[in-house]
């Protein structure tokens, strides 16, 4: 019988820099959390506040940093799978099932279901899209203050316009994620520009 489920989500598998989120999410039924969604349906304070209150009321959390490095030397999936698999081990108990979102099994023993647009229909997993997305937001902000001009805090690494601009112009700072297309493009025109 199924008593405690780890919600498993990540945040961050898109951006050309910073790193992969990963979090895992033992929900407590007793102590149930209103509102929970996939976390980009929901606003930036609206992520802030239920983030707070999973803090508060789960049974047990856990959100795994995989960098840029990690990710440039494994690849966006493996680094992402191996992150799933942190954060539930760094759990405070073993859970009797883990849904991840998504459609790929990480190599987690035990009962470990995928669902496809989890972090929309599951509570756990959608918790734990909301602490990933949280805690990657923050990590950004602070990269922001490191290197203001490439607008990390408006596009949280994210491959815009604006980005692509910056990157091309100034080359890659060491958040970035070198092996992704986009930045090697730019650190060759940056270079030639030299």
């Amino acid at each position: 019988m199924i008593k405690t489920v780890a919600g498993v989500d990540e945040a961050g598998r898109g951006p050309l820099a910073g790193p992969v989120m990963v979090a895992a999410v033992i929900l407590n039924p007793r102590s149930p959390i209103e509102g929970l969604n996939d976390s980009k349906k929901l606003t930036v304070k609206r992520r802030e506040q239920l983030a707070d209150q999973i803090k508060r009321h789960a049974l047990s959390f856990s959100v795994i940093e995989i960098s840029a490095q990690t990710i440039d030397r494994l690849n966006i999936l493996q680094a992402t799978l191996q992150g799933m698999v942190q954060a539930v081990a760094t759990l405070d108990q073993p859970p009797d099932c883990v849904r991840i979102d998504g459609n790929q099994r990480p190599p987690i023993a035990g009962h470990v279901e995928t669902i496809v647009g989890g972090d929309g229909l599951d509570p756990a997993i959608s918790a734990a899209s909301i602490l990933a997305k949280v805690q990657r937001d923050q990590w950004m902000a602070n990269l922001h203050q490191r290197y203001p001009d490439y607008g990390f805090d408006r596009h949280k690494g994210y491959p815009t316009a604006q980005h692509l601009d910056m990157l091309t112009q100034l080359g890659p700072c060491p958040a970035h994620r070198m092996s992704y297309k986009p930045v090697i493009r730019a650190l060759e025109a940056h270079q030639s520009e030299r």
